[in-house]
């Protein structure tokens, strides 16, 4: 049986792909990599949000300088256009994954219900 759900899960990727959701976040990639000052931006939000996620993986505590930084590059990257293209279609992919998994996940929802319900 799990057979069929990996089969589904291949297909699933092939439908994904070929999705406007898909297509729209990769040409706003292509175009942030044809752009120094955005691709700059996206590689150093990235390398801190990575540190910081690794700082609080091994439970040090994250500075506020640190947190005002990252919104501070956050606020500059938003202002540069091929950068903020890019988030939107990657919010608009990630919103996609989330109803895909409600769907997905369904069955164990109906199974546990909610919390505290009864």
């Amino acid at each position: 049986m799990s057979g069929n759900l990996f089969e589904a899960a291949l297909y699933f990727e092939q439908v994904f792909r070929e999705s406007n959701e898909y297509k729209n976040l990769q040409r706003r990639y292509q175009a942030l990599n044809q752009d120094p000052q955005a691709k700059q931006l996206y590689l150093q939000i990235n390398q801190l949000h990575s540190q910081l996620h690794q700082k609080q993986m091994m439970g040090q505590e994250i500075q506020q300088q640190e947190i005002a930084a990252l919104q501070n590059m956050e606020t500059t990257a938003q202002q540069n256009q091929t950068f903020k293209h890019l988030m939107e279609a990657d919010y608009q992919v990630n919103m996609l994954m989330v109803e895909l998994n409600k769907i997905i996940t369904k069955p164990l929802e109906e199974l546990y219900g909610h919390p505290g319900e009864k």
